[in-house]
């Protein structure tokens, strides 16, 4: 299967990978994760007694003869997950766009949405690969376009061809998008969001964003991508700055005591929201651009324990 997105010899390797939630899942159709629930997989979990009724293919005839009394093995219930995905395309994502030389050979772009796109296939394609049920949704002010379930890797191409298609429009954030209940996922699941996280209403919007998640009954993946530029901004001089979404401009002299602030302030903000996902079980991942895109998924996200072998 071939990706607009994805290096053709990353799919093999995403493949041995899932997403690793913290919680036992219950789905209504058997997949591959432990529930917590006694089912038909074929790992062992535990006896109990026989009772009229019981499979008896599962009577344990070695117990029996040791005991004398009659046991049943059970077998954990492996079962489904849902992963719901949700792009950022607001204007402030479509940033960047230096060359840049992935792994293997393979080129791509230093774009804040681009980079975005290829995690989120990368994630959506594991879960796909693991039997999960993976939605995903484009928002700027609100939910702008939505992929609806889908399951096996048998429909990755679907998902690639959604994310592909994702283009930055215009102005908005998160918090403006989830205004309605059905923004949300209908389920109990795993909900990874890849954003800028540059918020109209700054950390609170994020917070509040998050706390809509958390109350849907959702794990949260927190994925910030963050552009080399915006970390360590290489300018200096008399510049007039653009907002790019609301397209008002400021004068500005850049010096090294600004430089200085800005560097402050970014520390200030992004360790706010990971201090916020910290404290609530919620995993924050930064993802630089300027990183390869092998590298932002073995390196940030593995490393972070949102995904696992």
């Amino acid at each position: 299967m071939m990706s607009p997105l994805l290096p053709p010899g990353l799919l093999p390797k995403l493949e041995r990978l899932s997403v690793n939630s913290g919680k036992r899942v219950r789905g209504t159709v058997q997949g591959k994760r432990r529930s917590g629930q006694f089912g038909a997989s074929l790992e062992f979990a535990d006896y109990r007694e026989y009772t009229p009724g019981d499979d008896i293919r599962r009577f344990d005839w070695s117990v029996y003869r040791r005991t004398g009394r009659p046991f049943v093995r059970q077998y954990w219930d492996e079962q489904e997950m849902y992963v719901s995905l949700y792009l950022d395309i607001s204007a402030s994502m479509d940033f960047g766009g230096r060359q840049i030389l992935d792994q293997g050979g393979v080129p791509g772009q230093e774009n804040k949405l681009q980079y975005a796109k290829m995690l989120a296939a990368a994630v959506g394609y594991m879960a796909l690969a693991s039997e999960d049920r993976v939605q995903a949704s484009i928002f700027a002010a609100k939910i702008e376009n939505r992929l609806p379930n889908i399951r096996g890797k048998a429909s990755a191409s679907r998902l690639f061809a959604f994310l592909q298609e994702a283009a930055a429009s215009g102005t908005g954030d998160m918090s403006q998008a989830l205004h309605t209940p059905s923004s949300l996922p209908s389920r109990p699941g795993m909900t990874w969001i890849f954003s800028d996280l540059w918020f109209e209403g700054g950390t609170e919007d994020v917070k509040a964003t998050l706390s809509y998640f958390l109350a849907a009954g959702q794990e949260v993946v927190l994925v910030h991508v963050v552009s080399e530029d915006e970390l360590q901004p290489e300018v200096s001089g008399d510049l007039r700055l653009v907002d790019s979404e609301l397209g008002t401009g400021k004068e500005i002299a850049i010096t090294g005591k600004v430089l200085d602030a800005y560097q402050k302030e970014l520390n200030r903000y992004t360790g706010d929201i990971s201090g916020y996902c910290s404290e609530r079980g919620i995993r924050y991942v930064q993802t630089p651009t300027h990183w390869q895109l092998e590298k932002g998924i073995f390196e940030a996200l593995r490393g972070a324990g949102a995904i696992a072998f």
